[in-house]
């Protein structure tokens, strides 16, 4: 079984529908049948690599709401994090272009290491508070994994996997996903946001046992979907 995997690294949810998935494969009694694929997705492309606001100020501007209210926002996120074993530092969070990373992330699968890449770079930024567009940064998490950090460097010194990245965008689009996380098994079903570990423990005997149904989205009735699009990460009712 299959599962492609579209998120991007300053992504909250993204990380903890990570670990939803992942905490749903544990139970799975075919688990080791189950390979994932992790994509790229950029919530913002045109985001630079510096930016003189914190993550605070950045939500605070794009929603027109007080520092305090964001502060307040990230706070209710953290405790969701928090719930599936994961530690987010708002506070020093540092926000940048992700493009690097995903071009690293998509290196470090061609070397067999893609998960443990997506894994470190999604900690890096939500618990760490690195500076992921960094060439340094970046080389030093590499090597963290078992990759040869002058390669790594040399990688992203020139345009190496940036077709890999761009390709990955460009099927997201003809799938219509314009949000993230999205998850999609064995091309049969797809949960579109940070669902609970039930949906994906649902969707994943679905796929197990092969019913045959059109792709469709997932979408537990009267439940919170938990995503990001690049106008910002957003928390609905169904």
């Amino acid at each position: 079984m299959k599962i492609e995997v579209w998120s991007d690294f300053a992504c909250p949810f993204c990380y903890i529908g990570k670990r939803r998935l992942e905490q749903a494969i544990e139970k799975f009694p075919h688990r080791d049948s189950v390979e994932i694929e992790f994509k790229s997705f950029e919530l913002d492309p045109n985001s630079p690599k510096d930016i003189d606001m914190n993550i605070h100020e950045i939500l605070s501007q794009k929603y027109g709401m007080s520092v305090e209210q964001a502060k307040q926002m990230n706070a209710n996120v953290g405790k969701q994090a928090d719930e599936v074993g994961l530690t987010y530092h708002f506070d020093t969070m540092i926000p940048t272009n992700t493009f690097d990373a995903h071009r690293l992330a998509k290196y470090a699968a061609d070397n067999g290491l893609g998960a443990q890449m997506n894994e470190r770079l999604l900690k890096a930024y939500f618990t760490d508070s690195k500076k992921i567009s960094d060439p340094n940064t970046l080389a030093d998490l590499a090597e963290e994994i078992g990759l040869h950090r002058n390669e790594a460097l040399t990688i992203l010194s020139g345009t190496n996997f940036s077709d890999s990245v761009r390709a990955d965008e460009e099927e997201a689009r003809q799938l219509g996903i314009t949000g993230v996380p999205f998850f999609v098994l064995n091309e049969k079903y797809a949960i579109s946001g940070a669902q609970p570990v039930e949906a994906f423990s649902n969707a994943l005997q679905m796929v197990w046992d092969e019913i045959k149904t059109p792709l469709k989205i997932i979408n537990p009735k009267k439940s919170k979907s938990e995503y990001c699009t690049g106008e910002g990460c957003e928390v609905t009712e169904e």
